[in-house]
């Protein structure tokens, strides 16, 4: 909301020492946060006078246009006091009428430069400014023209023009509505501003009392449309101009001027809060209806677009159909043009649900929606209709009709009970309760204090104000937000990091030392991502659960896997120059299950245990899982030789690195899964139980996320890990006797994995293997076609002595047994 701080200082009076900063700084603690202070003419500098023109003689030219050349007299701005010549292109001033002049040496905004340079045969001297050369404005066709009684040539136009104005731009919450008028800002600025007093309410006026003799008006649905005002202004003159100030105050909010009658409809919107239509009345056919429309209407809004009306949207009808989407656009078969004599008012209260979701539905917003779909307030309908008619008699010379159209009345507003010392409890700031009442009436609430206890009714133009920490948040904002005391909780002694918050801790450790760069990725997936990792219909990670209100239709879902987003994120750091990733995430997936609704949990106390119980019951599977991606190189290449780029090894061995680090010991077997290589997939088994997988990723997988080729993935159920983790380990025992070495090579069918082989290896050496290592893998014509050589260190010692090499040679022959009847190895010589 941009507000003029004139505009506001006609309605509250603000100390002459309060400058405009401590004023938006005082406003930002109460809540109405500064976005931005503007003045229109900060860009322009130089000479900038009002100019009387002497004369014009029009110039056709061989274009086509002509031009004027004018003689301006600008006083003695141009040090010389004699008359300036200046070519303008503009038709739309005579000689006698004072405009704006801009002299050599001034500049415009944009850093448009002013000096006098010859153009069709003259030498012009300056400019004769038009709005939007002066920032003003959207008005290049014509320049302005000042009032008769403006001022004298040579004459300082920017107090004029109100381009020494300073506007202040402040960033309105949803809850709080009236903040988008100057009658709420001006309020706000009365109850913030130390000195500041006496609030005149642009709504408080009388007005003529309700009778029969105006615009029919039948209202169906009263729950939609509360309250609706109609008034009729006759004789009004559409070509009128409007008045300068109520041009240059809606433009400096933001808005563009139209013409008289929409002018001013906007000007009380932004001074009351209160949206107003007007039709023109010539055009609209019998009484008003006010109804929902039947599914499948249509109507054309003012915007020209044909919609398709739902049953939940509220219409404004007459006898011909049609005429307006309530409280959101109206429509163009009566909308208000240049041929306009007879203006209808209409001030109507709207429900602000209805009102939202009718913009939504139809992808329309309007300033009016944007504030009847906050809420305002209910009482100003008969004032603000009254307003307009008064300022449309006033410049556009009609004639108020007589007759003045209510029907229904303002929705009753409940009192909100709440203890006197409840604002003191929640900001910890000490406020007394007679502070706490003297504030809420400062808000505008009716205060009913019976000891302790408060009843505060709001006023209506606060539809936010439903609870009592409602009335808390009002009263700590008077206080100031910054005067809320920082206060650390005290952490209870002794207690440490949980056992899970220690483990998880313990993975991220040991990840990174291992060189992986832990992410956050959003949690959100789409049907794309999914399509992209290569999942079959049947895929059980299809099943996602669907966000009624996601932040992107791409991505509308809450992922079932951590992979998408990883890929995602190592896409772009390879996009970006990084030729070496790798990244892992511990995060949380969702598992929808089909539970029903989740209950409604109260909020005026701790909900009981079957409460939460039923609650826990209603959310669907989190399983917090880990992920892996790496592509590039797993160690570097440089002057000391070629790098190693990352394979299928690296993603296993990361999990691997993590179990460890929880005293686990991961299995690992071939398998086919989406979206890995299905010839180097292998499935992670803690026991007997596949608890992830891990390996290189499909190529197709790769192009279809712009990775390298042979990029690898791993994804495991770190929930299942976590269970099942040794929390506090014990210390390594070392034996200080000396260390056995024996190699073994066996021969395998390809088909054998070689984790299959190194379990029998390792369960056949019995207790005295201390470690074992696959060192080579061999193919080729001496082992045989289909067959590939495994060889394998094995280390043997004992704790206690040192191994004799009997016993050294029984473990291996042992360990070779094993592999050969369990895997069909055969030993090579």
């Amino acid at each position: 909301m941009k507000a003029p701080l004139s505009w506001i200082k006609e309605y509250v009076e603000v100390p002459a020492d309060v400058t405009t900063e401590e004023l938006t700084e005082r406003l930002t603690m109460t809540g109405l946060k500064l976005e931005a202070i503007h003045s229109p003419g900060a860009e322009i500098t130089g000479p900038l006078v009002v100019g009387r023109v002497l004369t014009m003689e029009p110039e056709p030219q061989k274009n086509g246009k002509t031009i004027n050349w004018c003689t301006v007299d600008v006083g003695d701005a141009n040090g010389t006091g004699e008359p300036q010549g200046i070519v303008c292109g503009a038709h739309n001033f005579a000689p006698g009428d004072l405009v704006a002049v801009v002299l050599p040496g001034g500049v415009l905004p944009g850093g448009f430069a002013i000096s006098a340079r010859k153009t069709y045969g003259h030498v012009s001297a300056g400019m004769i400014c038009s709005a939007a050369e002066l920032g003003l404005g959207e008005d290049h066709d014509g320049i302005i023209v000042l009032p008769p009684d403006s001022g004298e040539p040579g004459q300082d136009v920017r107090p004029l023009l109100g381009l020494d104005e300073e506007i202040i731009e402040l960033e309105v919450n949803p809850d709080r509505a009236y903040g988008l008028s100057l009658r709420g800002i001006a309020r706000d600025v009365e109850v913030s501003v130390a000195g500041a007093s006496g609030f005149r309410d642009p709504a408080l006026r009388d007005v003529p009392p309700a009778d029969d003799a105006g615009w029919p008006v039948v209202v169906d649905d009263p729950t939609g449309c509360p309250v609706f005002v109609a008034r009729t202004v006759s004789g009004f003159d559409p070509t009128a101009p409007t008045p300068d100030f109520i041009a240059r105050r809606i433009t400096a909010a933001g808005m563009r001027p139209i013409s008289l009658a929409v002018d001013i409809t906007n000007y009380v919107m932004l001074e009351t809060g209160r949206p107003i239509h007007g039709y023109d009345a010539d055009k609209v056919q019998g009484a008003l209806r006010i109804r929902r429309a039947t599914e499948g209407e249509t109507l054309t809004t003012l915007d020209g677009t044909r919609r398709t009306l739902s049953a939940e949207d509220l219409v404004v009808t007459d006898d011909s159909g049609i005429i307006g989407l309530g409280g959101v656009m109206g429509g163009a078969t009566t909308e208000m043009s240049e041929s306009t004599t007879r203006v209808l008012v209409e001030a109507a209260h709207w429900d602000a649900v209805s009102m939202f979701r009718t913009g939504k539905r139809h992808k329309i917003s309007s300033e009016a929606g944007k504030r009847n779909e906050r809420g305002v307030d209910p009482t100003i309908c008969e004032a603000a209709a009254d307003r307009v008619v008064e300022l449309l008699t006033t410049y556009g010379g009609g004639t108020a009709d007589p007759g003045h159209t209510v029907v229904g009345t303002p929705p009753a507003i409940e009192p909100v009970a709440m203890a006197a010392s409840l604002p003191a409890r929640i900001s910890g700031v000490d406020i007394d309760p007679e502070q706490v009442v003297a504030d809420l009436e400062a808000v505008g609430c009716t205060v009913v204090r019976e000891g302790d206890s408060l009843a505060a009714t709001p006023p209506p133009w606060r539809p936010d104000l439903v609870d009592p920490y409602d009335l808390v948040e009002e009263v700590v904002r008077l206080r100031g937000y910054d005067q809320i005391p920082s206060v650390l909780p005290k952490a209870p002694g002794g207690r440490g990091l949980t056992r899970p918050q220690a483990l998880r801790r313990r993975v991220g450790r040991t990840l990174a030392g291992a060189g992986w760069v832990e992410v956050v990725d959003f949690p959100f997936v789409g049907d794309a991502d999914l399509d992209a990792l290569g999942l079959d219909a049947d895929d059980p990670r299809r099943s996602v659960l669907r966000l009624s209100n996601p932040l992107s239709a791409e991505a509308p879902a809450m992922t079932t896997t951590l992979l998408p987003g990883l890929l995602r994120t190592a896409a772009r750091n390879v996009g970006h120059g990084s030729g070496s990733v790798a990244i892992f995430e511990t995060a949380s997936v969702v598992l929808p299950r089909d539970a029903g609704p989740a209950p409604i949990l109260p909020v005026d106390r701790r909900p009981t245990d079957a409460e939460l119980a039923e609650l826990t019951a209603a959310l669907p599977d989190q399983p917090l899982h880990l992920g892996l991606v790496a592509t590039g190189e797993a160690a570097p290449s440089g002057w000391w030789g070629p790098g190693r780029p990352v394979d299928w090894t690296d993603a296993v061995g990361g999990v691997r690195a993590v179990a460890d680090a929880l005293g686990l010991e991961l299995g690992t077997r071939a398998d086919a899964l989406a979206p890995w290589h299905p010839g180097r997939c292998a499935a992670l088994l803690l026991g007997d139980v596949v608890v992830g997988h891990a390996g290189e990723l499909h190529p197709r997988v790769c192009a279809a996320f712009g990775l390298p080729a042979r990029s690898v993935a791993a994804e495991v159920d770190l929930e299942v890990l976590l269970e099942h983790a040794v929390h506090l380990r014990p210390a390594p025992s070392f034996s200080t006797y000396p260390v056995a070495k024996e190699d073994v090579a066996l021969v395998v069918p390809e088909t054998v994995p070689a984790a299959d082989v190194e379990a029998a290896l390792r369960d056949g050496a019995g207790p005295l293997l201390e470690s074992l290592r696959l060192f080579d893998v061999y193919a080729g014509a001496q082992v045989g076609a289909g067959h590939r050589s495994l060889a394998f260190a094995l280390r043997f010692r004992a704790p206690d002595r040192t191994l004799t090499e009997d016993e050294i040679a029984a473990a291996r022959d042992a360990a070779v047994a094993a592999a050969e009847e369990r895997t069909g190895a055969v030993q090579r010589a």
